[in-house]
């Protein structure tokens, strides 16, 4: 039966080298089921729903996309789409958290559509590489103050806006053995260094009496706090459209990288440098999007962690599946995610936020014309909490620059779509 679903032999695997892929890669991004809840609940979200949501839309798109598109790549919660959601959306614009969460569903459906008319290369190509590789940076930059302003590292003042917090505070100083940590292990090649920090900081604090024990395993919590609590109506008003298109653009390009960038590790690319099955995966990935807006968690992606399954052997969705069986079987750990301190997390968002401003080094310098609109775009994200406003000045950047300076040529119809639409958005909403 799984030869007829996977083709494991077709492939060069066997059932055991997928089996110890899927365990590979869900090591690596277990970090999730404690990140997600703890960002999410800033929002006001239930802790211990957010953890059962987490666990099953991340175990969803994982059988998608094992059974759909026969890819071992693993599906959960987006790293930076969750911090966008709790800092920019609930708390920054105000939203409430179901009508954001009404946002992340349409923006699955909207997904689907394009992925289904086979219109999503023809978006990807035609937008400019310097606001995708921006949207990335931006992201990276913005969880990353989120993750100083967990730690305590940076506070707030009335004078400067931002300054540095007291340093020889347990939470400072727990985050910053964390953060130590995680990169000492990842140069040293040690899988799972993101959870192996989060858990070490969480019993160094649990044993020093700073956390109080709250036990390993249990029966899950409940997820009728969050499920079926997406607000669509609200998402569908005209002041909110605005956030669906950012996430929509934020799940376009991140699960396009993210897709390519494991293809090329795991060698799936075609003679023509195309991914075979792209649609399928597409498909799998949007409508898992859309499922964990209902379960109650932000939008689902790629993970480039499953690189690390790919490294192990792992060539087909039996990887996947086992990935997803991986995080059904994580939903007894709610106690263990709930004793999760702040400061134990804050580590892992500025990890990934290094990884994120990467992005950074692809940038045209010495064109004013690629920098500049790049540069609008990941400065409104992180200093104005909004996602949403720092891709809207990126776009309206970009369209204005190339047309005053005679470069219209350049222009593509989508980006000036784009960048009318924000127009319109800030002019008569």
């Amino acid at each position: 039966m799984l030869e007829k679903l996977f083709h494991i032999r077709a492939q060069g695997s066997s059932v055991r080298t997928e089996i110890l892929a899927g365990f590979t890669t869900f090591l690596t991004m277990s970090a999730i089921l404690f990140v997600n809840p703890d960002i999410l609940s800033a929002a006001g979200m239930d802790h211990g729903a957010v953890f059962v949501a987490t666990c099953l839309a991340a175990a969803i798109g994982c059988f998608l996309m094992g059974l759909l598109a026969n890819y071992p790549i693993g599906q959960g919660p987006g790293m930076g789409i969750n911090a966008f959601f709790a800092f920019g959306l609930v708390k920054g614009m105000g939203l409430p958290w179901e009508t954001a969460l009404g946002a992340v569903f349409l923006s699955g459906l909207l997904f689907v559509l394009v992925s289904v008319l086979k219109i999503r290369e023809w978006f990807v190509n035609a937008m400019p590489a310097c606001l995708k590789h921006s949207i990335s940076a931006g992201v990276g930059l913005f969880i990353s103050l989120i993750a100083l302003q967990q730690a305590g590292v940076v506070v707030p003042s009335p004078d400067t806006m931002l300054a540095l917090g007291p340093l020889g505070t347990p939470s400072v100083l727990f985050a910053a053995a964390g953060f130590l940590l995680m990169v000492v292990l990842d140069r040293r090649g040690v899988p799972g260094a993101i959870i192996i920090g989060i858990l070490a900081v969480t019993a160094a604090s649990v044993l020093l009496g700073f956390t109080p024990y709250g036990g390993v395993i249990s029966t899950p919590p409940s997820l009728a706090p969050t499920w079926l609590k997406a607000d669509i109506a609200g998402a569908l008003q005209p002041a909110v459209l605005g956030v669906v298109l950012s996430f929509f653009l934020m799940s376009l390009f991140e699960t396009s990288g993210t897709l390519i960038a494991i293809a090329e590790r795991g060698n799936f690319l075609d003679k023509d440098g195309h991914l075979p099955r792209l649609k399928r995966a597409l498909l799998a990935d949007s409508t898992a999007i859309s499922a964990g807006a209902l379960l109650g968690t932000s939008s689902t992606t790629s993970y480039i962690e499953s690189t690390t399954g790919i490294a192990a052997g792992g060539r087909t969705g039996l990887t996947a599946v086992v990935i997803g069986l991986l995080f059904i079987a994580a939903l007894v750990f709610a106690p263990l995610a709930a004793m999760v301190p702040g400061y134990a997390t804050a580590p892992a968002l500025l990890y990934v936020a290094i990884l994120m401003l990467r992005s950074l080094t692809h940038l045209e310098w010495d064109e004013l014309t690629e920098t500049a609109p790049a540069i609008a775009c990941i400065a409104t994200m992180a200093f104005t909490f909004s996602i949403a406003d720092g891709i809207a000045f990126g776009a309206i950047t970009y369209v204005v620059t190339k047309l005053a300076s005679g470069q219209a040529r350049s222009l593509s119809v989508p980006i000036v779509v784009i960048a009318a639409l924000f127009i319109g958005r800030y002019l008569f909403l």
